[in-house]
């Protein structure tokens, strides 16, 4: 069957729930590679064009939109989610479940002009790749250094198993130091990346792993995304809890968001608050109004990245005194 058939999907952190024009109820399935292959086998069965419109969702849309990028008859467009809200309130639609989500960015893919979404630039995509595998190597290396401090107390674990972990660990440290390197040598050759990374290492604090890091993260968000939207995208965002016996509970941080941006600003953070006399003066006057420590350097995380915003926005260095005045 050929044509054109519209599509829309709600994209949550485990799952994607498909509306498909023309056919009756909507399938949900889990939002992993697996869950993007059957539905791309799903869309692509006819020989028709599926142009499917899902919003931007932070780090849960972006490996099913490029999945759906990269497959023959697909045509994909992220949409800004306030218009779809508002495109929803001219629907006179109340309800917010995934289901009713999905149906109007079916109607929207039905009615609104569409517009292709163009995936982040190959070099950007590359280096996130490479700075996560950085990631997973150095959560294994944490975890071989966990056994081998458990190998001197335990009889059971003998010298054998001892040197194989010790072996293993100097493996991971030239993977990772390679993969640095690599990692480097793409950023500079980059024009925009090497801008970028020299105006995170102007942060005292953001040292050359870290910037990578939060590099590889931001790079690859909408160039018209705000401040505030990079903090909740990151999951830093306040959670006010008034639900039931939870009335009046301290604000604690959402965490629905990029779990390796938050890893990525967690030791800048700490870090800065030391080194840093700014950030120090705004940590010192955090905890005298009466935050925990850890809350502290959470709300180092959310100005760091609205500090970032601006500088990249600007192409101008770390400026303490706007970070915060009065520095100790």
């Amino acid at each position: 069957m050929g044509g054109r058939q519209c599509v829309g999907i709600d994209v949550s952190a485990s799952e994607i729930t498909v509306a498909i024009e023309g056919q009756v109820g909507r399938t949900t399935l889990a939002n992993d590679a697996a869950g993007h292959k059957q539905l791309v086998r799903q869309l692509t069965r006819g020989k028709g064009i599926a142009r499917v419109c899902l919003e931007a969702t932070g780090i849960y849309h972006l490996d099913l939109a490029l999945a759906l990028h990269r497959a023959p008859r697909v045509e994909v467009a992220v949409v800004n989610p306030a218009a779809v809200r508002d495109f929803g309130r001219a629907l006179m639609q109340r309800s917010k479940t995934d289901g009713v989500d999905a149906d109007v960015l079916l109607a929207y893919a039905e009615r609104m002009p569409f517009v292709a979404w163009q995936p982040p630039a190959p070099e950007i995509l590359d280096l996130r790749a490479i700075v996560r595998r950085m990631g997973a190597l150095t959560l294994t290396r944490t975890q071989e250094r966990n056994r081998l401090h458990a190998a001197g107390h335990c009889a059971e674990l003998t010298e054998v198993i001892a040197w194989d972990i010790e072996a293993h660990l100097e493996h991971l440290a030239q993977s990772l130091e390679r993969l640095e390197q690599q990692a480097l040598a793409l950023v500079r050759t980059h024009a925009e990346l090497a801008r970028r990374f020299e105006r995170l290492v102007s942060v005292r604090g953001i040292g050359t792993t870290s910037a990578l890091r939060i590099l590889a993260e931001l790079a690859v968000l909408p160039a018209d995304m705000s401040a505030r939207q990079w903090v909740a995208h990151a999951g830093l965002d306040p959670r006010q809890l008034e639900s039931g016996t939870s009335l009046h509970k301290p604000a604690r941080i959402s965490k629905k968001g990029n779990r390796h941006l938050r890893a990525a600003l967690y030791m800048p953070a700490l870090v800065a608050a030391r080194e840093e006399p700014h950030v120090r003066g705004f940590y010192q006057h955090r905890i005298a109004r009466g935050l925990k420590p850890l809350q502290a350097l959470v709300a180092i995380e959310r100005k760091l990245l609205h500090a970032i915003h601006g500088m990249w926005l600007r192409d101008t260095n770390f400026d303490g005194p706007k970070f915060y005045v009065d520095a100790a």
